[in-house]
């Protein structure tokens, strides 16, 4: 009996043991075996730090601000004189300009006359009866072109170059929110991960003791055979959950690094002083003290009306305006006032020349297809507004959900913390019924495993409770 009682002490030991080792700072041994190697220790806020520098969809939201700025400044350009710099040359195989008597006098009898004679006479005198030029022509110039109207559509263009600008930071934004949420998410999975880790290669180390101590209760004829092969059953069942366990440990350690950019060794045979193994990469942070979801209330209407997705809605909505507004500009007149200089020989005498120019141009058949096209972006407008509005509800409903997710995920805490609880009465009622004899270490075994399993419900639960309050914070903007 004095061995049953010390057997079915470590039992009960082994069940105390399965907490959440949250204080520990040691990684599980078979994760943190090799010591010589580096170790890179990573908290949560250096995730979230280098998740913003390095995650490819950070990096992007970035480019797509840089690209909005550029397209902005290349909008207001378009305020500035256009210079360019014009040359044209050609080759006539005949020459474009003949002018004879007939083309200067008109046709009559004496210009036909006349013509004759300077055709007999011409020869004699070494020249042309026909005077031509305009076989050959070159043309170098510089040309300012200032436009001064042209219907509102450099202004109305820069103003939508402006909200594209807001646009393309407000995305940013939302990348960023949902990049830390992700991180934020994949650093708690790990510690999930390396918390039950830990809590069984406790559990392993006391069944273990507790094997070499039932063989000897075997060898005294205290305990049957059948008590010892249940707990090799047993050792057996946790070590395929332990390499279970750290392969899962591990594939989360290599999506955490994916996604903040850390460089890893996932093979442990190949050294690498400079690059750590994944096993010898630890998270720093754990689980603090969690409170009720009412600390952090705020108001669904509001919070959505300070959202960057309600301000995306709005701008959509203005940059449609502005479109309607840059297609009734194709349909009012443009004024444009310039001037050139260069070189021109046309007529086989070269010189330098400048003029001043101003064009007006006021589209007439185009006003057709142009009020098509405004009545086009006017449904498109309607669809915006119609869109805005209902985006708008769907904004405050997902508030409402992540408050409604916050708070179940709060209650399901309380419901597996009770659960818990009631399988620690439990195990202590079938330790004192095992001493009776009235169950088996079979029965006992398998109450071990559902407290357990209670434990891990609450370390899942806290998880998932800090996801959730994570994602509310982000959206509502509050600190905690």
């Amino acid at each position: 009996m004095k061995r049953n009682k010390y057997i079915l002490s470590v039992l009960f030991l082994s069940g105390a043991c399965c907490l959440p080792l949250a204080a520990q700072e040691d990684v599980p041994e078979t994760v943190s075996s090799a010591a010589v190697r580096p170790v890179l220790e990573l908290s949560l806020d250096k995730c979230r730090e280098l998740a913003m520098q390095n995650n490819p969809y950070m990096q992007n939201a970035e480019l797509d601000v840089y690209a909005a700025r550029a397209q902005k400044q290349e909008a207001f350009a378009e305020y500035f004189p256009k210079v360019s710099v014009n040359a044209f040359s050609f080759y006539a195989f005949n020459p474009l300009i003949e002018i004879g008597v007939t083309d200067i006098f008109g046709h009559s009898d004496f210009t036909h006359n006349l013509q004759n004679f300077v055709n007999s006479v011409a020869p004699q005198l070494g020249i042309d009866p026909v005077y031509s030029t305009m076989d050959y022509g070159v043309l170098a110039a510089a040309t300012v072109m200032q436009p001064v109207f042209a219907g509102g559509r450099i202004v109305t263009g820069n103003r939508l170059a402006a909200l594209g600008v807001e646009a393309a930071t407000l995305q940013k934004n939302i990348r960023t929110r949902a990049t830390a949420e992700e991180t934020e998410a994949a650093y708690w999975q790990i510690v999930s991960l390396e918390e039950k880790y830990r809590s069984l290669d406790e559990v392993q180390a006391l069944l273990d003791t507790l094997f070499n101590d039932v063989i000897a209760a075997v060898d005294a004829g205290v305990v049957t055979e059948t008590d010892l092969l249940q707990v090799q059953i047993k050792r057996n069942e946790l070590k395929s959950g332990k390499i279970q366990l750290l392969n899962g440990i591990r594939l989360a350690k290599m999506n955490l690094c994916n996604s903040v950019g850390v460089e890893y060794n996932p093979y442990m045979t190949i050294r690498n002083d400079s690059i750590p193994f994944i096993d010898d990469i630890r998270l720093t942070d754990s689980l603090s003290e969690l409170l009720s979801p009412e600390r952090y209330y705020c108001p669904e209407d509001e919070v959505a009306a300070n959202l960057d997705e309600t301000r995306l809605l709005d701008l959509s909505v203005e940059s449609k305006k502005l479109e309607k507004r840059m297609a009734l500009g194709e349909a009012l007149p443009q004024l444009g006032v310039g001037a050139l200089y260069g070189y021109n020989n046309f007529m086989n005498k070269g010189s330098m020349n400048g003029a001043v120019f101003a064009v007006l141009q006021i589209p007439i058949s185009d006003w057709g297809k142009t009020s098509r096209k405004m009545q086009r972006i006017d449904y498109q407008l309607q669809k915006s507004e119609n869109e805005r509005e209902y985006l708008q509800t769907q904004l405050v409903l997902q508030v409402h959900k992540l408050w409604m997710d916050l708070t179940a995920a709060w209650e399901k805490l309380q419901v597996a913390e009770e659960t818990a609880a009631t399988a620690e009465a439990v195990e202590r009622q079938m330790y004192d019924h095992y001493l009776a004899g009235m169950v088996t270490i079979s029965e006992l075994l398998q109450t071990q495993t559902q407290l357990t399993d209670a434990r891990n419900q609450v370390l899942d639960g806290k998880i998932a409770y800090q996801t959730a309050l994570t994602a509310y914070l982000d959206k509502t903007g509050n600190k905690r």
